[in-house]
């Protein structure tokens, strides 16, 4: 298993655990394994429908391609949806503990997990299915140019994962996402996030200074800070902080640093 250092804008490297392979290989067979069983479900809805339906009419065909497409649709939108809404993960990633995260250690945006969707296998799985089309149709040159175009994608993909340092695929590479190992017990997300009262008083309202990335900064850096018990980590960041804010403190630096994440929980939903 390897390890990453990822920069912050805080100038300060936090580590990261890039999965083996076969956790990845296994998350990816989890999730073809519940598309499956949702497919099984999506055929006998179709055929119950079907057969049900008054064939007599004209619009029937078309009603039942209508409903065809709204069942096969949340297979096509099942990585998306799931990695944007679970903090990028599927059902596969969160059994295998892994998940997507921008190449600075931050949650991605939702244009890097578009760029990885539309990257995905599941494109590539149609393009070999309109190959086979294609030759059924006689014609042999485009089918051929498909199936290889597709082999090559999945041993480029394949290749790129198990040599390169951070395990990116193609779509990662593109959208600036890497895979990471996740440990439900210390994630970032439980020592971070913390239900703040609605009478809570932010004790350092500039915080709301930061951006979006200085923010996931500092979540990585207190994440990584606890986890390995780096004191001198927290203590940089804390330093380089209230330098720039101009924040005068005597808290420790894990203390000022879960306040800050406090105080910018509590402010930007207010």
């Amino acid at each position: 298993m390897g390890v990453i250092k990822v920069p912050t804008t805080f100038n300060i490297d936090v580590e990261f655990e890039i999965p083996e392979f076969y956790r990845r290989f296994i998350a990816l067979l989890i999730d073809r394994l519940v598309l499956f069983f949702y497919w099984k479900i999506a055929v006998e809805i179709l055929t119950s429908v079907a057969e049900s339906s008054d064939w007599s009419k004209n619009d029937t065909w078309y009603n039942l391609n209508a409903v065809k497409l709204l069942l096969v649709l949340p297979m096509f939108l099942y990585h998306l949806v799931l990695e944007i809404t679970m903090n990028g993960q599927s059902a596969g990633k969160k059994i295998m503990n892994i998940k997507v995260v921008s190449e600075n250690g931050g949650r991605p945006s939702v244009s890097q997990f578009l760029i990885r969707w539309m990257l995905r296998d599941i494109w590539f799985i149609l393009l070999f299915e309109m190959a086979i089309y294609n030759e059924q149709l006689g014609n042999k040159g485009e089918a051929l140019f498909l199936i290889v175009f597709v082999i090559a994608y999945f041993i480029t993909d394949i290749v790129l994962v198990v040599s390169s340092k951070k395990g990116q695929r193609i779509g990662d590479i593109l959208a600036h996402t890497i895979l990471i190992r996740t440990n439900a017990r210390t994630s970032i997300e439980e020592t971070v996030f913390q239900e703040v009262a609605d009478n809570y008083t932010p004790a350092f309202p500039q915080i709301m200074q930061l951006s979006d990335k200085d923010i996931n900064a500092i979540k990585s850096i207190l994440g990584t800070a606890k986890k390995k018990g780096d004191f001198q980590m927290a203590s940089a960041a804390s330093e380089k902080i209230k330098a720039h804010l101009k924040i005068d403190s005597s808290m420790s630096p894990f203390d000022f640093l879960e306040v800050l994440l406090k105080d910018y929980n509590y402010l930007s939903v207010k």
